[in-house]
């Protein structure tokens, strides 16, 4: 009988992988993907998004919704990650015009926390 002993990625392993799919504009695949089904996602305490939400299904549905709002795409950027521990944290840019909003252009830094092979947050900064 053989067994099947499945490996759990290192952060460095997940943050090259989200790093693929970031630079192909793949957030909801990063999502399906790396997120754990507990993950957190932190907004700043200025953000007009909610500041917590938990659970896949939750983080996917706000990002889901931002998505709905953006009526232009105009460019944006991912650095390559920088890890240290069981984070990992990129730069992104992005330049975009939003129903409410018009057009904008936005700085971030991207916080993630691995655990398990999986990422369990994320948090915003900007």
């Amino acid at each position: 009988m053989q067994q099947t002993i499945e490996k759990i990625m290192t952060t460095r392993e997940v943050a090259d992988r989200f790093n693929e799919l970031a630079q192909e504009e793949k957030w909801f695949e990063i999502q399906d993907e790396l997120f754990a089904d507990h993950v957190k996602s932190i907004e700043p305490e200025h953000s007009q998004h909610p500041k917590l939400v938990e659970g896949k299904l939750a983080v996917r549905k706000k990002g889901e919704a931002w998505v709905a709002r953006i009526t232009e795409f105009h460019g944006a950027s991912t650095s390559v990650p920088l890890v240290s521990g069981n984070h990992f944290a990129v730069d992104r840019f992005v330049e975009i015009t939003v129903e409410g909003m018009g057009r904008i252009k936005a700085h971030e830094i991207m916080l993630y926390k691995v655990e398990n092979g999986q990422i369990v947050s994320e948090q915003f900064f900007y």
